[in-house]
């Protein structure tokens, strides 16, 4: 064989060597790919799933911390008067003291009636005691007496200094004298 023919031969060989290295090797490389890409794609999804989770988290919080920012709103915008109204309180009572002292005088029955028609306007409403079976959510038991009757036994028979409630809440407690 001539220098030329064993060259030859010698390329196809390699040629061949290299051929069958690539087929050999072109599957193994693509089983590898695709194992490395389907590693990255469950890898994106754990963490998309992660970052989703942090959001709807976050999103509940936020909407928690909405929700009790708007109650506690309310709320002051409701009850923000509360002890304004109840400094003011006493003088309601000085006035009715004062009407059933000295009569029915118009001008002061006249400044009563509006005082009372104001602070009902801004929630403020009289407990009704009197008569009432006595409940420790909203009376104070100042003294109790000897009933009457026996059916009046735990009813409020006399109100020392009344109740109020601002908005359905019980402001001042009535003070009152009860049948026992």
């Amino acid at each position: 064989m001539s220098n030329k023919e064993k060259s030859k031969k010698e390329t196809e060989l390699m040629e061949g060597q290299v051929a069958g290295t690539e087929q050999t090797v072109e599957p193994d490389t693509a089983a590898d790919t695709e194992s490395i890409e389907a590693d990255k794609v469950q890898e994106l999804g754990e963490k998309l799933a992660e970052l989703n989770d942090k959001y709807l988290r976050l999103y509940s919080e936020y909407e928690n911390y909405r929700k009790r920012t708007n109650q506690e709103k309310a709320d002051l915008l409701i009850n923000g008067s509360r002890d304004t109204i109840k400094a003011i309180l006493p003088v309601i009572d000085d006035l009715e003291r004062a009407l059933s002292a000295i009569g029915e005088d118009e001008g002061i029955r006249l400044i009563y009636n509006k005082l009372i028609k104001i602070l009902e306007q801004k929630g403020l409403k009289a407990m009704v005691a009197k008569n009432e079976k006595f409940d420790e959510n909203l009376h104070e038991a100042v003294t109790q007496i000897p009933a009457p009757d026996a059916n009046q036994k735990g009813l409020v028979m006399d109100v020392v200094e009344k109740g109020y409630y601002l908005n359905d809440k019980v402001l001042r407690y009535a003070k009152v004298v009860v049948a026992c």
